[in-house]
């Protein structure tokens, strides 16, 4: 709750919610690029929101996760908190359910590009409801791994902006990285493999609405993984 309240009641939660309005805004309605532009692009379908917002969380979430536990690390309430009779992971999942609840806070606004297209369309309500509400689900899997990861580097420094940009490090790499190894074709059989590690494959598949559980799983265990990370990042602060 402290976390939400530090969001919600500050101007920095409103800023950091409504540039993602903004920037995905202007991609999909003002800026010019058939690509993005829903207008533009001709057909009743919200694929470049799926495409643009992975891009901006990038940099989002690691704007919302840098403080939760950089802050407690500058301040030394971290070492308050650990002599509590409460549990690591009661402490790393109190942050992070915080960080889930904003990011559902930033994402349910954009249903108003659902209700805009779904009147344009030609006609009326001529859009994959279906595929939508699939892709939404990729998305907040996506943001769900991208705030375990966030709330890792914000363990490991009492800096925020080093918090900040540890984060967009390392969710770049898993969502790109893997991803530019395969094109090389450096490994031959396991190529494929290595694909598979990165976000963006199953974050692709998700996002055209196919609900695969090996990418429900993939998300799962890579959250799982960077929450357990965490948990011990803490934990070794009472060595």
């Amino acid at each position: 709750m402290k976390e939400i309240r530090g969001f919600l009641y500050s101007f920095t939660g409103y800023v950091v919610i409504g540039i993602f309005l903004i920037i995905n805004g202007l991609f999909l309605w003002v800026f010019p690029l058939a690509a993005t532009n829903i207008l533009d692009y001709g057909f009743a379908s919200l694929e470049s929101f799926f495409i643009n917002a992975p891009l901006i969380f990038l940099f989002l979430i690691p704007a919302i996760s840098m403080r939760m536990f950089a802050d407690e690390n500058k301040s030394g309430t971290i070492e308050f908190l650990m002599t509590k009779p409460i549990r690591e992971w009661q402490i790393v999942l109190g942050k992070y359910f915080a960080g889930i609840f904003l990011i559902l806070v930033a994402l349910i606004p954009t249903l108003i590009y659902y209700y805009s297209v779904y009147h344009l369309g030609l006609p009326e309500g001529n859009i994959d409801t279906g595929e939508m509400w699939g892709s939404y689900i990729g998305l907040f899997f996506l943001g769900a791994s991208f705030m375990a990861i966030g709330i890792f580097t914000s363990s490991l420094t009492d800096n925020q902006i080093i918090s900040f940009l540890l984060a967009v490090l390392v969710i770049g790499f898993i969502y790109f990285g893997f991803e530019l190894i395969y094109t090389l074709s450096l490994f031959g059989p396991i190529d494929l493999f290595i694909r598979g590690l990165g976000i963006n494959t199953h974050y692709g598949s998700m996002s055209r609405g196919v609900i695969d559980t090996r990418d429900i799983l993939y998300f799962i265990s890579l959250t799982g993984l960077f929450l357990f990370f965490t948990k011990i990042s803490i934990q070794s602060r009472k060595w």
